[in-house]
Protein backbone atom coordinates (compact mmCIF):
# COMPACT_ATOMS: atom_id res chain seq x y z
CA UNK A 1 0.00 0.00 0.00
CA UNK A 2 2.87 2.20 -0.68
CA UNK A 3 5.14 3.24 -3.30
CA UNK A 4 7.15 -0.04 -3.19
CA UNK A 5 3.66 -2.10 -4.73
CA UNK A 6 4.16 0.66 -7.29
CA UNK A 7 6.28 -0.30 -11.13
CA UNK A 8 8.92 1.99 -11.25
CA UNK A 9 8.10 5.17 -11.69
CA UNK A 10 7.02 4.70 -15.76
CA UNK A 11 10.10 5.28 -16.73
CA UNK A 12 9.91 2.59 -19.51
CA UNK A 13 6.74 4.12 -20.53
CA UNK A 14 6.94 5.70 -24.13
CA UNK A 15 6.20 9.06 -24.11
CA UNK A 16 2.85 8.71 -25.88
CA UNK A 17 1.74 5.98 -23.57
CA UNK A 18 -0.63 5.98 -20.92
CA UNK A 19 -0.20 4.62 -17.29
CA UNK A 20 -2.35 3.99 -14.35
CA UNK A 21 -2.42 6.20 -11.93
CA UNK A 22 -4.23 4.72 -8.79
CA UNK A 23 -5.45 7.32 -5.77
CA UNK A 24 -7.23 5.12 -3.40
CA UNK A 25 -8.51 1.75 -2.57
CA UNK A 26 -12.56 1.06 -1.35
CA UNK A 27 -14.52 -1.71 -1.33
CA UNK A 28 -16.46 -3.21 -4.36
CA UNK A 29 -20.10 -2.89 -3.24
CA UNK A 30 -23.08 -2.10 -4.99
CA UNK A 31 -23.18 1.55 -3.84
CA UNK A 32 -19.75 1.50 -5.47
CA UNK A 33 -20.02 0.27 -8.56
CA UNK A 34 -23.19 3.23 -8.82
CA UNK A 35 -20.79 5.84 -8.38
CA UNK A 36 -20.51 8.62 -10.81
CA UNK A 37 -17.18 9.99 -10.64
CA UNK A 38 -17.06 11.72 -14.01
CA UNK A 39 -17.12 15.19 -12.32
CA UNK A 40 -13.94 14.65 -9.79
CA UNK A 41 -11.21 16.26 -11.13
CA UNK A 42 -7.84 14.36 -11.19
CA UNK A 43 -4.14 14.66 -12.33
CA UNK A 44 -3.01 17.69 -14.86
CA UNK A 45 -3.60 16.10 -18.21
CA UNK A 46 -4.36 12.84 -17.71
CA UNK A 47 -8.26 11.49 -18.58
CA UNK A 48 -11.06 10.87 -16.00
CA UNK A 49 -11.13 9.42 -13.16
CA UNK A 50 -12.61 6.02 -13.22
CA UNK A 51 -13.21 2.99 -11.18
CA UNK A 52 -11.11 -0.10 -11.73
CA UNK A 53 -12.68 -3.13 -9.96
CA UNK A 54 -10.90 -6.79 -9.26
CA UNK A 55 -12.98 -9.17 -6.72
CA UNK A 56 -14.16 -7.35 -3.67
CA UNK A 57 -11.97 -4.42 -4.03
CA UNK A 58 -11.99 -1.13 -6.17
CA UNK A 59 -9.22 0.91 -7.09
CA UNK A 60 -9.74 5.14 -8.67
CA UNK A 61 -7.72 5.58 -11.05
CA UNK A 62 -6.69 7.79 -13.84
CA UNK A 63 -4.63 7.43 -17.17
CA UNK A 64 -2.10 9.59 -17.12
CA UNK A 65 0.89 10.22 -19.51
CA UNK A 66 3.72 7.95 -18.78
CA UNK A 67 6.17 11.35 -20.22
CA UNK A 68 4.62 13.25 -17.18
CA UNK A 69 5.97 10.72 -14.37
CA UNK A 70 9.09 9.71 -15.51
CA UNK A 71 11.88 10.01 -12.79
CA UNK A 72 13.46 12.27 -14.36
CA UNK A 73 10.60 14.89 -14.54
CA UNK A 74 9.00 13.98 -11.29
CA UNK A 75 13.05 14.24 -8.98
CA UNK A 76 12.08 18.45 -11.46
CA UNK A 77 8.49 18.41 -10.00
CA UNK A 78 9.90 17.86 -6.41
CA UNK A 79 12.01 20.41 -6.80
CA UNK A 80 9.19 23.17 -7.57
CA UNK A 81 7.86 23.93 -4.25
CA UNK A 82 4.37 25.56 -6.06
CA UNK A 83 4.54 22.59 -9.02
CA UNK A 84 4.11 19.49 -6.05
CA UNK A 85 1.38 21.41 -4.07
CA UNK A 86 -0.94 21.50 -7.46
CA UNK A 87 -0.45 17.43 -7.61
CA UNK A 88 -0.60 17.10 -3.90
CA UNK A 89 -3.50 18.96 -4.10
CA UNK A 90 -5.74 17.09 -7.01
CA UNK A 91 -4.77 13.68 -5.78
CA UNK A 92 -6.17 14.77 -1.82
CA UNK A 93 -9.00 16.49 -4.00
CA UNK A 94 -9.95 12.92 -5.33
CA UNK A 95 -9.25 10.88 -2.23
CA UNK A 96 -11.02 13.11 -0.42
CA UNK A 97 -14.38 12.85 -2.90
CA UNK A 98 -14.30 9.06 -2.61
CA UNK A 99 -13.55 9.22 1.63
CA UNK A 100 -17.07 11.24 1.51
CA UNK A 101 -19.06 8.16 0.44
CA UNK A 102 -16.96 5.19 2.31
CA UNK A 103 -13.95 4.16 3.59
CA UNK A 104 -10.52 4.55 1.97
CA UNK A 105 -7.13 3.27 1.86
CA UNK A 106 -5.25 6.27 0.14
CA UNK A 107 -2.12 5.37 -1.50
CA UNK A 108 0.87 7.60 -1.71
CA UNK A 109 1.17 10.73 -4.08
CA UNK A 110 2.60 9.04 -7.60
CA UNK A 111 1.27 5.55 -7.32
CA UNK A 112 1.76 4.38 -10.85
CA UNK A 113 1.21 0.85 -12.55
CA UNK A 114 2.20 0.51 -16.16
CA UNK A 115 -1.48 -0.17 -17.03
CA UNK A 116 -4.68 -1.61 -15.78
CA UNK A 117 -3.83 -5.58 -15.61
CA UNK A 118 -0.67 -4.94 -13.23
CA UNK A 119 -3.27 -2.75 -11.19
CA UNK A 120 -5.87 -5.23 -10.63
CA UNK A 121 -2.91 -7.60 -9.62
CA UNK A 122 -1.44 -5.54 -6.95
CA UNK A 123 -4.92 -5.30 -5.63
CA UNK A 124 -5.49 -9.37 -5.83
CA UNK A 125 -2.53 -9.82 -4.29
CA UNK A 126 -2.54 -7.42 -1.41
CA UNK A 127 -6.25 -8.13 -0.53
CA UNK A 128 -5.72 -9.09 2.54
CA UNK A 129 -3.60 -5.86 3.68
CA UNK A 130 -6.02 -3.65 2.08
CA UNK A 131 -9.17 -5.21 3.52
CA UNK A 132 -7.25 -5.29 6.83
CA UNK A 133 -6.61 -1.20 6.57
CA UNK A 134 -10.61 -0.70 5.44
CA UNK A 135 -11.53 -2.56 8.78
CA UNK A 136 -9.47 -0.63 10.70
CA UNK A 137 -10.01 3.34 9.78
CA UNK A 138 -13.97 2.35 9.09
CA UNK A 139 -15.70 4.93 10.53
CA UNK A 140 -12.88 7.17 11.76
CA UNK A 141 -10.86 9.89 11.15
CA UNK A 142 -7.74 11.20 11.56
CA UNK A 143 -7.13 14.46 13.47
CA UNK A 144 -3.85 16.30 13.74
CA UNK A 145 -2.54 17.73 17.01
CA UNK A 146 0.01 20.64 17.74
CA UNK A 147 1.46 21.91 21.05
CA UNK A 148 3.42 25.03 21.38
CA UNK A 149 5.76 26.21 23.93
CA UNK A 150 4.13 29.47 26.10
CA UNK A 151 5.56 32.31 24.41
CA UNK A 152 7.19 34.13 27.86
CA UNK A 153 9.59 37.19 27.48
CA UNK A 154 13.47 36.35 28.21
CA UNK A 155 14.86 37.75 31.55
CA UNK A 156 16.19 41.16 30.24
CA UNK A 157 19.15 43.43 32.38
CA UNK A 158 18.34 44.26 35.41
CA UNK A 159 17.55 48.71 35.32
CA UNK A 160 20.61 50.72 35.77
CA UNK A 161 22.89 47.70 35.64
CA UNK A 162 26.27 48.33 34.46
CA UNK A 163 27.21 46.23 30.78
CA UNK A 164 30.69 45.53 30.53
CA UNK A 165 32.55 48.03 28.19
CA UNK A 166 35.77 48.03 26.38
CA UNK A 167 39.12 49.26 28.15
CA UNK A 168 38.29 53.48 27.57
CA UNK A 169 34.27 52.93 27.60
CA UNK A 170 32.44 55.08 30.50
CA UNK A 171 32.20 53.16 33.52
CA UNK A 172 34.68 50.85 34.42
CA UNK A 173 33.11 47.68 35.63
CA UNK A 174 33.04 47.03 38.89
CA UNK A 175 35.24 44.09 40.75
CA UNK A 176 33.48 40.62 40.42
CA UNK A 177 31.24 42.45 37.81
CA UNK A 178 32.39 39.86 35.00
CA UNK A 179 31.29 36.72 37.83
CA UNK A 180 28.15 38.32 37.72
CA UNK A 181 27.16 38.81 34.35
CA UNK A 182 28.56 34.95 33.66
CA UNK A 183 26.40 33.86 35.97
CA UNK A 184 23.55 36.17 35.00
CA UNK A 185 23.76 34.43 31.42
CA UNK A 186 23.54 31.25 33.49
CA UNK A 187 20.56 31.76 34.92
CA UNK A 188 18.82 32.76 31.83
CA UNK A 189 19.37 29.82 30.05
CA UNK A 190 18.80 27.57 33.38
CA UNK A 191 14.86 29.47 32.92
CA UNK A 192 15.06 28.73 29.24
CA UNK A 193 15.84 25.22 30.05
CA UNK A 194 12.93 24.85 32.89
CA UNK A 195 10.95 26.74 30.42
CA UNK A 196 11.50 23.67 27.72
CA UNK A 197 11.52 20.84 30.41
CA UNK A 198 7.65 22.36 31.25
CA UNK A 199 6.64 22.66 27.86
CA UNK A 200 7.90 19.13 27.10
CA UNK A 201 5.87 17.59 30.42
CA UNK A 202 2.70 19.40 29.16
CA UNK A 203 2.87 17.76 25.44
CA UNK A 204 3.10 14.11 27.24
CA UNK A 205 0.04 14.85 29.16
CA UNK A 206 -1.90 16.56 26.20
CA UNK A 207 -0.89 13.25 24.35
CA UNK A 208 -1.85 10.75 27.13
CA UNK A 209 -5.18 12.39 27.31
CA UNK A 210 -5.80 12.19 23.31
CA UNK A 211 -4.67 8.98 23.52
CA UNK A 212 -7.48 8.06 25.88
CA UNK A 213 -10.09 9.36 23.02
CA UNK A 214 -8.48 7.53 19.87
CA UNK A 215 -8.43 4.10 18.37
CA UNK A 216 -4.56 4.81 17.66
CA UNK A 217 -2.03 7.83 17.50
CA UNK A 218 1.23 8.30 16.31
CA UNK A 219 3.80 11.29 17.17
CA UNK A 220 5.75 13.16 14.82
CA UNK A 221 8.83 15.12 13.97
CA UNK A 222 8.16 18.26 15.41
CA UNK A 223 8.92 21.24 12.84
CA UNK A 224 11.40 23.68 13.22
CA UNK A 225 11.00 27.55 12.56
CA UNK A 226 13.52 27.13 9.33
CA UNK A 227 11.12 24.59 8.19
CA UNK A 228 8.05 26.23 8.80
CA UNK A 229 9.07 29.69 9.41
CA UNK A 230 6.93 30.11 12.70
CA UNK A 231 9.48 30.98 15.32
CA UNK A 232 6.91 29.18 17.66
CA UNK A 233 8.33 26.21 19.67
CA UNK A 234 6.75 23.11 18.63
CA UNK A 235 7.07 20.20 21.42
CA UNK A 236 4.13 17.73 20.13
CA UNK A 237 2.96 16.81 16.62
CA UNK A 238 0.94 13.89 16.81
CA UNK A 239 -2.06 13.03 14.97
CA UNK A 240 -4.79 10.72 15.76
CA UNK A 241 -7.34 8.21 14.39
CA UNK A 242 -10.46 8.92 16.40
CA UNK A 243 -14.45 7.45 15.88
CA UNK A 244 -16.49 9.61 13.96
CA UNK A 245 -18.79 9.69 17.10
CA UNK A 246 -15.87 10.96 18.98
CA UNK A 247 -15.26 14.09 17.31
CA UNK A 248 -17.03 15.96 19.74
CA UNK A 249 -15.00 14.97 23.07
CA UNK A 250 -11.59 15.94 20.78
CA UNK A 251 -12.74 19.37 20.04
CA UNK A 252 -13.91 19.87 23.82
CA UNK A 253 -10.89 17.72 24.85
CA UNK A 254 -8.42 20.22 23.80
CA UNK A 255 -10.56 22.90 24.31
CA UNK A 256 -9.91 22.19 27.93
CA UNK A 257 -6.36 21.14 27.68
CA UNK A 258 -5.36 24.53 26.15
CA UNK A 259 -7.18 25.99 29.30
CA UNK A 260 -5.68 23.84 32.00
CA UNK A 261 -2.22 23.68 30.53
CA UNK A 262 -1.73 27.61 29.12
CA UNK A 263 -0.37 26.28 26.11
CA UNK A 264 -1.09 27.01 22.69
CA UNK A 265 -2.82 23.94 21.35
CA UNK A 266 -3.82 23.74 17.55
CA UNK A 267 -6.42 20.98 16.23
CA UNK A 268 -7.06 20.22 12.20
CA UNK A 269 -9.07 17.67 11.05
CA UNK A 270 -11.15 15.42 10.73
CA UNK A 271 -8.74 14.05 7.47
CA UNK A 272 -8.61 10.76 5.15
CA UNK A 273 -6.73 8.62 7.80
CA UNK A 274 -3.27 8.82 5.67
CA UNK A 275 -1.22 8.14 8.33
CA UNK A 276 -2.69 4.59 9.96
CA UNK A 277 -3.41 2.71 6.79
CA UNK A 278 0.04 1.28 6.54
CA UNK A 279 -0.69 -0.22 9.87
CA UNK A 280 -2.82 -2.85 9.44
Amino acid sequence: MTTQHSDSRAASARPDEGVTYVFAVCRSTRATSAWNVTGVTGMPGGEAVRLLSSDLLTAVVQTVPGSDFTDTVWQRRLADRDEIERYARAHHSVVSAVAAHTAVVPLPLATLYHDDTRARQVLDHESDRFHAALKRIAHHAEWGVKVYEPSTPEPSQAHGESVLQPDGGRGAPAPGAGLAYLNRKRGVQVQREKRREQALAVADSVDAELRGLAAASRRLRTHGAALSGDQRVHVLNATYLVADGRADQVRLLVETLEERTGARIELSGPWVPYSFVGEA
